[in-house]
């Protein structure tokens, strides 16, 4: 397949799932660009890490969250179950490298918090101190 055959069919699958995509459907790809700790991008389609409360980039320890995020995943293979839910323009979903959860990772890291609104608690036991002297955002409460 040459490259220009590949961006047409990658650009095709974004407009599919741009549209719609059902619970528990599996996505998987490289990462192509990190926007912070709790978003990223698989194969260019952004990806919000549910349950996961990250600080924004310029908040207290954004930028340094954001650089860790982007060391653990950047251009490496990950596997990615959606929820169906779409925040903004982001898929909801829960991210595996390696077999490892990403959101679990950075909260255990001390870079994210567990947002129970959406987790359900499911990301508790991973906190840090230094994971709860992070923002936490309101709608997690």
């Amino acid at each position: 397949m040459t490259k220009l055959h590949y961006q047409a069919a990658t650009i095709g699958l974004l407009i599919a799932f741009s549209q719609s995509v059902c619970a528990g459907e599996w996505i998987e790809g490289r990462v192509t660009h990190v926007r912070d700790v709790d978003t990223i991008e698989v194969n260019n389609l952004p990806v919000r890490l549910n349950g996961v409360d990250g600080p924004e980039p310029n908040q207290q320890g954004g930028r340094a969250a954001k650089q860790w995020m982007t060391k653990q995943v950047l251009r490496k293979p990950v596997r990615c179950e959606l929820t169906g839910a779409k925040t903004y323009d982001r898929w909801v979903g829960t991210c595996y490298l390696d077999g490892e959860d990403l959101g679990a990772m950075a909260i255990a890291a001390g870079q994210a918090r567990d947002c129970k609104r959406y987790s359900k608690g499911k990301y508790k036991k991973f906190e840090t101190q230094q994971s709860l002297a992070l923002p936490q955002a309101s709608y997690c409460r």
